[in-house]
């Protein structure tokens, strides 16, 4: 009998992750990558800038000996593995010169009971008028194998690495692991307790080394509705409070794909959603794409008035 009810159990469990497979796949197979523009409020030199957010959103194939983006025909299957990509865009103004930073995170979009979208690599730039500063970690079995690039004096060139504990969560995938895009990260009203590694920006624009902390992770009991650009929507929060550090908390839509309507840090930081849409991005760099901004409640880069 104990039998028969454990592979009842595993056959349930085999059926329930199948199903959910297949649900992301029939959404996120479609070849386009869902973009949303935000309103973003960011924390510089004291102060509070006003700027913009892209999150851009997709699935691909992914090299797991090179971990990049890999090309069809150039690559064993099996060294092949399906992830979902979050590039995740910040421009702000501070004074004069203006910031330009964006994060790539690259997280498996198979995994199992025990795992919740394993990290493959993330990677952090940040270009302004003083100079660059580039970041990348790589998980490498039980560890977190990094380079780090920097104009600062001091932080030249680094190859840090760090423990990759059970469970560890690395701030930069929070805006997917809180999406729930293929089952819930937690219940509704439910708290834990987890590993926990800062974002690659505040690390360096703090310039502070990473080390792994810990973070209590919370989600709300019930959705309420909120107002939006995309007009009054449903919608639950998750919060993140880093022990001696940042507490942030996620807007995140109700109905699925679970869009990120909006997020609040206690550092300053906020965004909140100006629009979305479902594109082939990498198609429209022509003149006059740009129109298509507007979408994402965007506008173009102003140009300089001819003489």
């Amino acid at each position: 009998m104990q039998r028969a009810l454990l592979l009842y159990a595993v056959m349930c469990a085999t059926t329930a992750s199948t199903a959910r497979a297949d649900d992301f796949w029939k959404f996120w197979g479609d070849g386009k990558a869902e973009l949303d523009g935000y309103a973003l409020t960011e924390p510089r030199y004291g102060q509070l800038r006003e700027g913009t957010a892209v999150a851009i959103f997709v699935t691909e194939d992914f090299s797991e000996a090179l971990r990049v983006k890999a090309d069809p025909g150039k690559h064993a299957k099996s060294d092949v593995v399906p992830v979902i990509k979050l590039n995740l865009v910040r421009d702000f103004q501070t004074g004069i010169y203006d910031y330009n930073t964006m994060t790539s995170t690259f997280l498996r979009t198979e995994f199992g009971a025990h795992e919740f979208w394993p990290l493959m690599k993330t990677s952090f730039s940040s270009q302004e008028w003083c100079g660059h500063v580039y970041m990348q970690w790589l998980t490498r079995g039980v560890h977190l194998v990094g380079t780090s690039h920097s104009y600062f004096d001091g932080e030249a060139d680094a190859e840090p690495q760090l423990d990759l504990p059970e469970g560890g969560v690395v701030e930069d995938a929070l805006p997917v692991l809180v999406r729930g895009l293929r089952g819930d990260w937690l219940a509704p009203g439910t708290t834990k307790k987890v590993p926990f590694l800062r974002s690659q920006l505040r690390t360096r624009l703090l310039h502070v080394p990473a080390k792994w902390g810990e973070a209590t992770v919370s989600r709300a009991a019930q959705s309420s509705t909120v107002k939006t650009a995309l007009g009054a929507l449903r919608a639950y929060a998750y919060t993140v409070a880093e022990t001696g550090g940042d507490t942030i908390t996620f807007t995140v839509e109700e109905a699925y794909p679970h869009r990120l309507l909006a997020w609040q840090s206690s550092s300053g930081e906020s965004a909140r959603i100006l629009g979305s849409a479902r594109l082939e991005y990498w198609k429209l760099h022509g003149n006059g794409d740009e129109k298509l901004l507007k979408q994402l409640g965007l506008v173009p880069q102003s140009v300089p008035p001819k003489k």
